[in-house]
């Protein structure tokens, strides 16, 4: 008896927590695309608002840069991944128009065996060279993390099944940028592996532009860094560009 009976309040609470749009055909609600397709928190959804989407997005991107440097020299695995928690706030009745804000964590990778940073502490600045001897080395990666607020104006047509296009930017806060260098079986540095955080000349302020394109809940994914990387106009100018696919959860 007290099995039936928690059975029945786990099915109950089930359908508050997992409420759907509910009409005479008894269709399922096609308000929310992804993961969480049916999930409309503790209430139904209301018919007469406009349905939001795009909340949790995920970008899975190449990294790489523009300036100095011939782009798309860094290799494949120079992978990166932001986080997005955005507020999805539509401004018509149709939802096809929205504008939407929120918080990103990002982090980025790069991967180039010849490319090789040196840091000038005394003068403050940053220079990229390549490498000539790469004898012992298995990997040369360059990596940042940042925490930022984007800002998107998205552009949708009607329908579950809907085209998407955001174009929007990011104004970031970088927390660290730092080179890792993997050895081959290296016994002289401990595990092998070299991590070097000096870099005088951060730009600390990320400025960013993004353009997503896509239906439903995914998209692909541009990005172009509008400052540098570095700040001392004697360093090498290094701006960042993002080219990849993200995919909307909620």
């Amino acid at each position: 008896m007290l099995k039936f009976v928690i059975i029945k309040l786990l099915c109950f609470s089930s359908i508050y927590c997992f409420a759907q749009y509910y009409s005479e055909s008894n269709l399922a609600s096609r308000f929310k695309p992804g993961v969480m397709f049916h999930y409309s928190g503790l209430r139904p959804t209301q018919v007469e608002k406009a349905k939001k989407y795009d909340r949790l997005v995920f970008d899975i991107t190449y990294n790489d840069w523009m300036g100095d440097v011939q782009p798309f020299k860094n290799r494949w695995s120079s992978i990166g991944l932001n986080t997005n928690l955005l507020f999805d706030i539509p401004t018509s009745k149709k939802g096809t128009v929205s504008f939407a804000t929120g918080f990103r964590q990002s982090f980025f990778k790069t991967e180039n065996l010849s490319a090789q940073f040196f840091a000038d502490s005394t003068n403050n600045f940053t220079i990229l060279s390549n490498s000539e001897s790469n004898l012992g080395i298995k990997k040369r990666l360059l990596c940042g993390n940042s925490l930022g607020v984007p800002f998107e104006f998205r552009f949708r047509s009607k329908g579950w099944k809907h085209v998407k296009l955001h174009l929007g930017g990011v104004l970031a806060y970088r927390l660290n940028i730092y080179t890792k260098t993997i050895y081959n079986g290296s016994k002289q540095i401990e595990g092998g592996i070299y991590k070097n955080y000096d870099f005088a000349d951060i730009n600390r302020l990320a400025l960013s532009t993004h353009i997503r394109l896509g239906i439903r809940n995914w998209s692909i994914y541009g990005s172009y860094g509008i400052n540098t990387l570095f700040s001392n106009r004697s360093s090498t100018e290094l701006r960042l560009f993002q080219l990849g696919v993200s995919v909307s959860l909620f």
